[in-house]
């Protein structure tokens, strides 16, 4: 999920209670769900070393184990030499609490990354291979509408929390209004114009909740707080399982049609529950379509399958470094050879779960001028 996600999963927790459990137990709860992202800094590295980095050794169960101890390291560091400095008289943070926050916000984290289609991987450095729940889209505004909100009836007492809050519902509203205005006119968008209604009206909900509880006690703000975070749950929930019903749907519908399947993916679009991009995998080719809970039927697919990656061209590509590291992440990996200049041969990487939406695409390497005729040799 995007960082707004995580930080807003890490506030929900603070504001639901768990900040009383020790001094500096807020800031242990925003390090730890964070704090796996630390791999985004593969972005300054060569290219589509990311996309092999990313959602693995920082996300894997190893780290799991040891960012805990870690981040209660800094923490307690933090509290013994600056804290007690600047507040003499302060209660000391106690390690005991500050370790088990941390574990539970650090597992929040590749928890969330697990839920959309972008893939993560759960037994690093030991297994690289990649899960994913394909349930959530990476940016939800209804996880942040929950979530947020939760943590937005408690930490937005102060004049600058309000500014914050309102520069960020300002830009949130903006992106799902311009989302929406495209959809208008690109059928191909998956953003619904209805999203638009209905996030401004959940806005505006959180907004009149915050003036009804504005001289409300801690006691019945965490109280709030832990609702909006059941409220969230239950989302999720509800679409991990609506995912399962889709891919079951989906592949008995691709069977009936004589498809032989070997995997299904029913990818959710943003801001659109009812809807997902579905991909097919046989042998051979994949077989890309569309499932709506609202239509009849709710499967459908593209009229001519895309192959799979193969052949001598591929093989050849393949072994280009930008190429590998693309390989590391791609689940549907498929190519697009054609003739280059001077006689060399174009190869395109692209991942079908994106292919429809031209995001993430891949490599483009070029092949000599009879590399591949002398191969087959």
């Amino acid at each position: 999920m995007d960082p707004i996600a995580h930080t807003f999963t890490g506030m929900a927790l603070a504001a639901a209670g768990l900040r009383r459990a020790t001094p500096l137990a807020a800031t242990a709860l925003f390090m730890g769900v964070n704090a796996p992202d630390v791999d985004v800094l593969s972005g300054l590295g060569a290219e589509y070393e990311a996309l092999a980095f990313r959602r693995g050794w920082t996300h894997g169960v190893l780290a799991l184990a040891l960012w805990p101890f870690v981040l209660t390291g800094v923490l307690l560091a933090w509290d013994r030499y600056v804290r007690s400095k600047r507040k003499p008289g302060a209660a000391p943070a106690r390690a005991g609490p500050l370790l088990a926050l941390t574990a539970l916000a650090v597992l929040t984290h590749p928890t969330l990354d697990w839920l959309n289609n972008y893939g993560l991987r759960w037994l690093m450095p030991f297994d690289g291979t990649w899960f994913y729940g394909d349930a959530l889209f990476v940016i939800d505004p209804w996880f942040w509408l929950l979530a947020g909100g939760a943590a937005f009836l408690t930490f937005s007492r102060s004049r600058l929390a309000k500014v914050r809050w309102a520069v960020f519902f300002a830009l949130a509203t903006a992106l799902i209004v311009a989302s929406a205005a495209t959809a208008l006119s690109n059928a191909a968008e998956a953003v619904p114009a209805a999203a638009a209604v209905l996030w401004v009206a959940g806005v505006a909900g959180l907004v009149a909740a915050r003036w009804r509880l504005r001289a409300a006690s801690p006691a019945t703000l965490e109280r709030a707080a832990q609702a909006g975070l059941a409220l969230a749950a239950l989302y999720v929930v509800a679409l991990i399982a609506a995912s399962g019903a889709a891919r079951n749907e989906v592949r008995e519908t691709a069977r009936a049609r004589g498809v032989a399947v070997e995997d299904v993916m029913v990818a959710p679009r943003p801001a659109n529950p009812f809807v997902g991009d579905v991909v097919v995998a046989t042998r051979d080719e994949y077989y890309v379509g569309r499932f709506d809970w609202l239509a009849a039927p709710r499967a459908s697919f593209e009229q001519a399958p895309v192959p799979r990656a193969s052949g001598a061209a591929f093989q050849l590509a393949a072994q280009a470094l930008a190429a590998r590291r693309f390989l590391t992440w791609a689940r549907y990996p498929a190519v697009d050879v054609e003739r280059g200049p001077s006689g060399s041969t174009l190869v395109r990487f692209t991942d079908v779960r994106y292919r429809a939406a031209d995001r993430l695409s891949g490599p483009v390497v070029e092949l000599p001028a009879g590399a591949v005729e002398t191969s087959g040799d």
